[in-house]
């Protein structure tokens, strides 16, 4: 295939041409944030669309475009943004429609959830685009990514992974979710007198009240992990983002281990990566020359 652009909208816009699974060339950045402090959470849905456009084709360099992939957070199903927590004014937008029509309706277009697009930018870079990868983004929420992409809502970081109806701390208002115990804002409604950070050094220094939440985040990881794979089978997880520091792999494993028994189910591997904007570019990239 021709000219390939990926693009990633966040809080944010990161967009970049992409031949052979590699950036072409440095990816544009909207805004610039040494000139603007302008975000994406005060724009109207027409513009966010209209601004992805204009980095699109300035990233095509005059090129005819021929496919475009789009990492966009939210839940993400035939081109229109059901739900995004993260940019709310966006919600029931047609972008994917709306992006082709801005483009002249010449260059396919596919839109996934960004953590879909981190996935496929694992498979992409580290050559495992054969096999089945999976990606909790852990940040100030949760993002669940599978590679390849699979029809469904996919919204992994609201797993229920706890009875508690204490459990309360859901971005989303839900009860007993994984997002509730592991995401970095619960995190801080949960312990108000210390950031999340703090937590988990206090716990290494033997500090009961951290160490028993420690446990428990780690537990509310592995019990997600585990339905995935009671759901989807084993395979390669990957754990990323501002809070992956936090993971502790062997701790992972032998709780999965615990969680999953039956034989067929067992043999998962686990490993902490840093994804960038870099690799969500190329996985949206891999995933519209997948769609085209």
């Amino acid at each position: 295939m021709g000219c390939v652009i990926g693009a990633l909208a966040m809080e944010h816009i990161a967009v970049g041409l992409v031949e052979n699974h590699r950036l072409v060339d440095s990816m544009r950045i909207y805004p610039d944030e040494a000139k603007s402090s302008t975000t994406l959470h005060s724009m109207p849905p027409e513009q966010i669309a209209e601004t992805i456009r204009t980095e699109i084709e300035a990233a095509a360099h005059g090129q005819p475009i021929d496919a475009v992939g789009l990492g966009f957070p939210g839940i993400i199903r035939n081109g229109i943004v059901e739900e995004s927590p993260n940019l709310r004014q966006i919600k029931g937008f047609k972008l994917e429609s709306t992006l082709s029509a801005l483009l002249g309706n010449k260059p396919a277009v596919r839109i996934l959830n960004d953590a879909d697009a981190i996935a496929a930018g694992i498979a992409a870079t580290r050559g495992h685009l054969d096999a089945l990868i999976r990606v909790w983004t852990l940040g100030s929420g949760v993002g669940f990514g599978r590679y390849p992409v699979a029809e469904g809502v996919w919204e992994g970081g609201h797993m229920v992974v706890s009875l508690d109806a204490q459990e309360k701390y859901c971005g989303c208002g839900g009860r007993g979710h994984l997002e509730g115990i592991v995401g970095q804002r619960s995190m801080r409604l949960r312990f108000l007198d210390l950031e999340p950070d703090e937590v988990f050094a206090n716990a290494r220094s033997g500090d009961e009240r951290c160490a028993s939440f420690v446990k428990t985040w780690h537990r509310a990881l592995a019990a997600a992990t585990a339905t995935s794979i009671h759901l989807d089978g084993p395979g390669r997880f990957y754990f990323s983002g501002p809070n992956a520091a936090f993971v502790d792999l062997n701790v992972i494993d032998r709780y999965v281990h615990d969680m999953v028994t039956m034989s067929p189910l067992q043999g998962s591997a686990f490993e902490l990566i840093e994804a960038s904007d870099e690799t969500a570019v190329i996985g949206a990239a891999v995933n519209a020359v997948r769609a085209a």
